[in-house]
């Protein structure tokens, strides 16, 4: 939608030129850079762009020079190609196509020239030697000959002949019709392989650099531990949007309301949201989607329904917390519930009492300590912590608990990076996600030597983070320099131009973006990275 002339019209993203008027909501894809001059509680899921598995809250607020630099600090700016997750907002175009960062990184990748496989430079090798000798038997026989007093234009008839007859015709051939042949096998793996030599270099690659979000995970916000307000730790399995996964408490699978405390977490955390999923898919945020994926586990998910919601405190990035107050359908007649979700430092301020096993007990230090522990201790994992609570008022709510919520590895991540690094296959994570995250990613997956993005020793370096498009492409060519032959896993823009700098870019097919997609030389079909071995 944009706005011309004073009127709304939709207008078709090619058709957008700089100085238009944008209106964007929740499931739009932003069409243009867009300078915003109005935003209501607005993210934008950026992933694709810049690698931040959470969405990004935007504001009209003007940033100072210094930071202008760095994608993810640009608060004020809607990049082109992302995803509106929650909120409304209106923008001025300030670049489309080529001029946006999306255009830049388009740019980029068509400067960069694709590096020749292991075997093309074998087979050149072979074809400049056979010159040579072809060339220096010519010239033998001509020498014998004029030596022997024959006529020399018979003898370089002889030569050439003799030159020709050492040439491997059928050579081009068996080695088409071979490639040809694991071009098949690998469509058998569900992958499409776009280029014929790619088959012989994946055989013979010794570094594999994989981008996380998308691709070493789901890009799916997961629910991974619960800790209760009495002190129960709970783990919870399985990943992204779907009821597949279970809840364990010392081993013991927890359904439904067998535990009072978990029970009331998941209550909380359904009540208190508005994202809806439906096949699998999400509308809404992820960390909502999470919750939502939770309860669905719990096989409480029909909670949302059971509640009449009254009235909303919306979600801002200052106050940091969300809360509700409703009545059951069932029980209109009885005083409203406040729900609260957010922050720890900001739930708890709202709390007089804790949950304990049924029961509501006073809060006293002791028990802050203990939660400011876990949540720290959840925090230094790499998970987003939430704290959950409910009360009959804002000020009287009783504390539930904390949920540590991550986007974790695809299944089978783990067990394929071992398999590989077993191998003597060096496998590097290149992320623009925070360090806490990609640390945690590395040793969920296990990758073996973390370290930062500015030690100089790429070679002992396992994990990268905050990683721009031009510093993917500076590791990838510097790995090359040092005489690896390269891999690059990816499905976002960010990754394009370092997916055609590798010897081998393989793109994702089901998360994968087009520019991904174009620039890659493989395709993995169900975004299974196992497929790679």
């Amino acid at each position: 939608h944009s706005v011309r002339e004073g009127r709304l019209e939709h207008t078709l993203a090619r058709d957008l030129v700089p100085g238009d008027t944008v209106c964007l909501a929740v499931g739009d894809r932003v069409p243009a850079d867009l300078r915003l001059f109005e935003a209501v509680d607005l993210s934008i899921d950026e992933s694709s762009l810049t690698g931040e598995t959470a969405p990004c809250s935007k504001s009209t607020a003007p940033q100072p020079a210094a930071t202008n630099g760095d994608l993810t600090s640009r608060s004020n700016i809607a990049f082109m190609g992302t995803l509106v997750r929650c909120g409304k907002a209106k923008g001025i175009v300030i670049g489309t196509g080529e001029n946006s960062e999306f255009g830049e990184v388009f740019k980029m990748m068509q400067a960069e020239e694709a590096p020749k496989t292991p075997l093309q430079k074998s087979m050149d090798l072979l074809g400049k030697q056979l010159s040579l000798y072809s060339f220096g038997i010519i010239g033998v026989i001509m020498l014998v000959g004029w030596l022997q007093g024959k006529h020399i234009l018979d003898m370089f008839t002889i030569g050439v002949s003799l030159a020709v007859a050492a040439i491997p015709e059928g050579l081009p051939i068996v080695v088409t019709v071979t490639l040809a042949l694991g071009v098949m096998r690998m469509v058998k793996k569900r992958a499409i392989v776009k280029k014929l030599p790619i088959v012989e270099t994946l055989g013979c690659c010794n570094v594999i650099c994989s981008d996380k979000t998308g691709t070493l995970t789901k890009n799916e916000m997961t629910v991974t531990q619960i800790v209760t307000a009495d002190g129960q730790h709970a783990e919870v399995t399985g990943v992204g949007y779907n009821r597949f996964g279970e809840v364990l408490l010392d081993g013991e699978v927890i359904h439904g309301y067998n535990n009072p405390s978990i029970s009331k977490i998941v209550e909380a955390g359904c009540v208190c949201n508005d994202a809806v999923i439906r096949n699998n898919t999400l509308m809404g945020k992820p960390t909502e989607g999470a919750l939502i994926a939770l309860a669905m586990k719990m096989g409480l998910d029909g909670l949302q329904e059971d509640y009449l919601r009254k009235a909303e405190y919306p979600f801002s990035s200052e106050q940091k917390w969300m809360a509700v107050k409703c009545v059951h359908r069932t029980q209109q007649d009885k005083p409203e519930v406040c729900f609260m979700k957010g922050a720890y430092e900001q739930v708890i301020r709202y709390c007089t009492s804790y949950h304990c096993k049924g029961q509501t007990l006073p809060l006293g230090q002791q028990q802050r300590e203990q939660y400011q522990q876990e949540k720290t201790s959840m925090g230094s994992a790499g998970l987003r912590v939430l704290a959950l609570a409910c009360g009959p008022e804002l000020g009287q709510l009783s504390f539930l608990g904390l949920v540590g919520i991550i986007d974790p590895p695809r299944s089978g991540v783990k067990e394929a990076v071992t398999t590989l690094i077993t191998s003597g296959v060096a496998i590097k994570m290149i992320t623009g996600d925070s360090q806490e995250t990609a640390v945690a990613i590395g040793m969920h997956t296990p990758l073996p030597c973390l370290s930062l993005l500015l030690n100089p020793s790429l070679g002992s370096v396992a994990v990268f983070y905050r990683a721009s498009p031009r510093h993917k492409l500076k590791i990838i060519k510097s790995l090359q320099n040092n005489g690896a032959v390269v891999a690059m896993t990816g499905d976002g823009v960010n990754d394009a131009v370092a997916l055609k700098a590798a010897d081998i870019g393989v793109a994702m097919g089901q998360t994968g973006t087009d520019v991904c997609k174009e620039a890659a030389d493989m395709i993995l079909v169900d975004d299974d990275f196992q497929t790679i071995m």
